[in-house]
């Protein structure tokens, strides 16, 4: 039986591959697969805001990855959450909407020499898709900033965009306690420059999240009969032919689907949209990475390109928990039955509530030492506390107040460790590897302690539970975030994009492979700096760039 053809292959219906299988299958003229190694998004938990708890290390939602032992971890190992559903990682995030900063995409635009990536240039990238609650017709007549607010944020696309659904007493006084301590409120994280504080925006609908399998899939699975989506569809490895001038050309893949061995061509290209840890863990299983490490491991080398699974960066959190006094918190809810009940009501009832609510709350953007030219550390403030994920919340009121270095100088890898697709690949972040980073990491606990310590919180009486007032030195510090850091699940660079000159960059400025025709990559791993903030809707972006790209052949 001949292996069944489509003009469009996209391996991982995650963030970047719903777009992707929506925009390059309007034209009907053209099919498109999309290969999703986990199932649907039928999980209730899923669109249930609160129901991250129950995706993250659920074999039905997350691959369950987890870190190496880190040097700069004091020896842990992390559990590194990635979506494994429709959906993917949108569909287990913390659904907080952020771009990063302007800066950003022109460091992106300079590594690449193309200013395709500047700010100004990614801006209708964004725009295209949002759907931003500000911008309903019911809100323009009380939006008196509507114009300048629109030249930033679209309305009417598939990602739509709300603000949270619940406030907290204790939150609003540590926003006031910032901006006591000298950080300015905002109204917009996403106008170019994020400093400030204010509450997150949400990817949510109404009270339920919003992923991209809801806002790309849903509404068009049905209607174009050139559009096929396999879950379960995990692939082994890529398909390579020669032209007669001698150019590698992606034909197809191989996948394992309902424990049969298949293979599927692609008669335009392959787009590989599996994520900063399996892109590059394919690319290595197809021969197409380090000589030395695919030859470690018997696989038959295809391109060396050493830059594939290198290059990895992730914002590293470090959670310091107050405890405090008179102040309801989510701890002192949902510890008693009474308030379960209540809880589970109010959702039932409204959409609203702790059930509605992302992990995150309240954000803060500052500068870690005030000779720092733009904000360089961002806070994600919760009215709850726990020792660590999947632990029961504490029995006492608190909040946590976690800070990550948003420009971290670490890097890490993330390679293959065998030949078998089945076997999870290294995964080494390498975190607080650096001096520069273990400075910021201390720097950014004094900061936590400065805002704290303002008039504003003083009816709460705070009390640093953890880390402890007892550590006050940078080395005492930077050992105690090696201590209780943990990944806030950012992880992007693995198979970045760069000039023609540069022999370690992946892919060039339109997200090709380096050496290969008909293969191209769209995700997070393509970027070459990781963005100032959550990287969700920057991943978004890119996949709107890169649609446009790909059906024009460019």
């Amino acid at each position: 039986m001949s292996a069944p053809a489509f003009d469009y292959v996209v391996i991982g219906a995650g963030t970047a591959g719903c777009l992707l299988a929506n925009r390059l299958s309007a034209d009907r003229h053209r099919s498109v697969l999309l290969l999703e190694a986990g199932g649907p998004d039928s999980y209730p938990w899923i669109h249930i805001p609160v129901g991250y708890l129950y995706c993250i290390d659920n074999p039905r939602t997350d691959w369950r990855f987890r870190t190496e032992a880190s040097p700069g971890l004091n020896g842990r190992s992390l559990l590194y959450p990635r979506g494994k559903t429709l959906g993917g990682c949108s569909s287990i995030n913390g659904m907080i909407y952020m771009r990063g900063q302007a800066r950003d995409y022109a460091q992106w635009a300079e590594a690449t020499g193309d200013a395709a990536w500047t700010w100004e240039n990614c801006l209708p990238d964004f725009r295209a898709h949002e759907d931003h609650y500000r911008l309903d017709a019911s809100k323009l007549a009380a939006s008196g900033d509507l114009a300048a607010f629109s030249t930033l944020h679209g309305s009417g696309g598939e990602w739509r965009i709300e603000k949270q659904r619940l406030r907290w007493d204790v939150l609003d006084a540590f926003a006031l306690a910032a901006q006591q301590a000298g950080i300015p409120a905002t109204e917009d994280f996403n106008g170019g420059d994020n400093r400030g504080v204010s509450y997150f925006e949400v990817n949510q609908r109404s009270g339920w999240r919003w992923n991209a399998s809801k806002a790309f899939l849903r509404p068009i699975r049905k209607q174009r009969s050139n559009l096929l989506v396999w879950t379960g569809a995990q692939v082994c490895r890529l398909l390579f032919e020669q032209d007669a001038d001698g150019v590698r050309v992606c034909r197809g893949v191989e996948i394992v689907q309902g424990g049969e061995r298949r293979t599927v061509r692609a008669t335009r290209e392959v787009v590989l949209s599996a994520g900063a840890i399996g892109t590059p863990q394919i690319l290595q299983l197809s021969g197409i990475g380090d000589a030395a490490l695919l030859q470690s491991h018997g696989v038959p080398v295809v391109a060396h390109l050493p830059g594939v699974g290198r290059n990895l960066q992730d914002h590293l959190q470090i959670r310091s928990v107050y405890k405090v006094h008179g102040a309801t918190t989510l701890n002192t809810q949902a510890t008693r039955l009474l308030g379960k009940a209540k809880i589970g009501l109010e959702y039932a009832l409204k959409r609203s509530g702790p059930m509605s609510m992302a992990p995150s709350q309240l954000g803060i953007f500052t500068k870690s030492d005030a000779a720092r030219a733009h904000a360089n550390i961002q806070y994600h403030v919760q009215p709850l506390s726990l020792d660590a994920f999947g632990q029961p919340l504490h029995d006492f009121p608190a909040i946590t107040a976690s800070v990550c270095n948003l420009n971290p100088t670490s890097r890490g890898s993330v390679h293959i460790r065998s030949a078998d697709f089945s076997d999870a690949p290294l995964i080494a972040p390498d975190y607080l590897s650096t001096e520069e980073d273990r400075r910021v990491a201390a720097d950014s606990l004094r900061v936590t302690r400065h805002i704290a310590a303002q008039p504003a919180m003083a009816r709460y009486k705070p009390e640093e539970f953890k880390p402890g007032p007892q550590y006050e030195t940078d080395e005492q510090l930077a050992r105690l975030a090696g201590d209780i850091g943990t990944t806030i699940f950012h992880p992007v660079g693995t198979a970045r994009m760069g000039a023609a000159s540069d022999e370690t960059a992946v892919v060039d400025s339109h997200l090709r492979v380096r050496g290969f025709r008909g293969l191209r990559v769209v995700d997070a791993s393509v970027m070459p700096t990781i963005t100032s903030g959550n990287t969700n809707s920057p991943t978004l972006m890119i996949a709107e760039k890169a649609s446009r790209w790909i059906a024009a052949g460019q």
